[in-house]
């Protein structure tokens, strides 16, 4: 039998993930981004505990948001990185809006965004589509990300620059935050998305050095995304510098305070703290379950390096709760919060 996988339209259903499909602009892209792989055979460590399970996406607000989402054909990471924090976000009328589409040109192991090459398709009526949605949610903050464009001249900055201007024209008074990203490192394609308006400039380092390859594809890299903050901070100083890290994926507590370091040498602001979860068997598997405690003991020892806020729990992803991110009370997660976030008795994350 042939281990290629069979390539299958992106509109029928149950399509397995890993399996090659049909993006309805005519190219190929790899559905949750790994194709069938040896990890399939490795398990998550056992006794995926309690507080990790969420309640099912429902309710009006949700639907409204969702609808908002389709009917004017955006992304959202939300929905694309199988986020557990969907049905919370979604309900409080909030949402991540990726842009550029939704094939990313590289394949990192715990990204579950279809993998391929868009052969330079963009959406020209993104920018107005973003805004149109960002109005009708009513948002006085957004998140913007977008899947990596390795195969544009400029990897996507121009695009990603329109849609905040777009957003600053039609509501003013919104604040943006943009986790882009790296543009490979490439200074001037960061300022042209700084220079567009931003509150807050994200680039997630998302693991730990010694874990950096092979978490992340191989042009992603610990020591560029350093450099973009760092530069990012340094050409605009006003603006919130912010990054990322999963926990779970066999980092040591040294490791992790290591990162901690880098991260204030590149004069981060801002730094989350979450759960890796494994979206699909192709993917990298949990090695440790993370407690709320060890996460509350991870913010104390991040505060202690002098950052301005660390957002740190097992639910949390690098855009949950932003608006609320320099409220400096670890955005209501409190340890009570935190437990009862676990309370529901289905998960809605499921490999």
């Amino acid at each position: 039998m042939s281990d290629t996988p069979p390539t299958i339209s992106i509109h029928r259903q149950r399509t397995a993930s890993g399996s090659k499909i049909i993006t309805p602009q005519g190219t190929s892209a790899v559905l949750d981004g790994m194709k069938h792989n040896a990890l399939a055979e490795v398990p998550d460590v056992s006794g995926k505990p309690d507080w990790l399970r969420v309640r099912v996406p429902n309710g009006a607000r949700y639907q409204e948001v969702m609808d908002i989402v389709r009917g004017h054909k955006l992304h959202t990471v939300c929905a694309e990185s199988k986020c557990p924090n969907i049905a919370e976000c979604w309900g409080r009328g909030t949402a991540t809006l990726m842009l550029m589409g939704s094939v990313c040109t590289r394949a990192c192991k715990f990204c579950s965004v279809n993998t391929g090459n868009p052969k330079g398709w963009l959406d020209p009526q993104e920018p107005a589509n973003v805004a149109e949605a960002v109005a009708l949610m009513d948002l006085k903050y957004v998140v913007l990300t977008s899947v990596d464009r390795d195969d544009l001249p400029d990897f996507g900055a121009a695009h990603y620059a329109a849609c905040i201007r777009a957003i600053h024209e039609r509501m003013p008074d919104t604040a943006i935050e943009a986790l882009t990203p790296d543009f490979q490192g490439q200074q001037d394609l960061v300022a042209q998305v700084l220079d567009a308006g931003l509150a807050t400039y994200a680039q997630n380092l998302e693991t730990v050095r010694r874990l950096t390859h092979p978490v992340r594809d191989p042009r992603a890299g610990y020591e560029r995304t350093l450099q973009v903050l760092k530069f990012a901070k340094e050409y605009a100083p006003q603006v919130v510098s912010k990054t990322s890290l999963m926990l779970g994926l066999g980092e040591t507590d040294a490791e992790i305070e290591e990162a901690m370091d880098d991260m204030r040498a590149a004069h981060v602001d801002v730094v989350t703290l979450g759960q890796y979860m494994r979206p699909t068997k192709n993917h990298l598997p949990v090695q440790r379950f993370v407690s709320p405690q060890e996460f509350a003991r991870y913010r104390d020892m991040a505060l202690s390096k002098g950052f301005v806020e660390v957002v740190s729990g097992p639910l949390v992803r690098s855009s949950y709760r932003a608006e609320q991110v320099l409220a400096g009370n670890n955005v209501g997660l409190s340890p009570a919060m935190l437990q009862s976030l676990g309370e529901a008795a289905t998960s809605a994350m499921r490999c």
